[in-house]
């Protein structure tokens, strides 16, 4: 009996370790995939804005889905907004409440706030 409690309890504290690790683990290793397929998704924009001399539109979902954007109804999805002045952002839209994983091309990094840029 003494030697199941003391199992049982090096588990929860083994679970309750690995948990915390996890939380304070950087987001660049948290959400490394996600990172990787938004940076695949900025080179095919930049590729895009240098052949067409523009930046796709917001809304046009033809064009951003040639360029490699998931569907919308993915658990996560990435949300492309730009402004008048040439800048575009990437953000992973998750749940309601912010920060969110994004990519601003003003500061040309990936970070964890809140949009900067808001459609129009």
């Amino acid at each position: 009996m003494k030697k199941a409690l003391i199992i049982i309890i090096s588990l929860i504290l083994l679970i309750i370790i690995s948990i915390t690790i996890y939380w304070n683990l950087p987001f660049e290793i948290t959400r490394k995939s996600d990172i990787e397929f938004g940076n695949k998704i900025i080179q095919n924009i930049k590729t895009y804005q240098k052949t067409n001399g523009k930046l796709p539109e917001n809304g046009d979902w033809e064009t951003l889905k040639k360029l490699g954007f998931p569907l919308k109804d993915s658990s996560s999805y990435l949300y492309y907004v730009t402004d008048h002045q040439g800048n575009f952002e990437l953000t992973y839209i998750e749940g309601f409440d912010g920060p969110y994983l994004l990519w601003n091309s003003t500061e040309q990094k990936w970070t964890i706030d809140f949009p900067k840029i808001y459609a129009k």
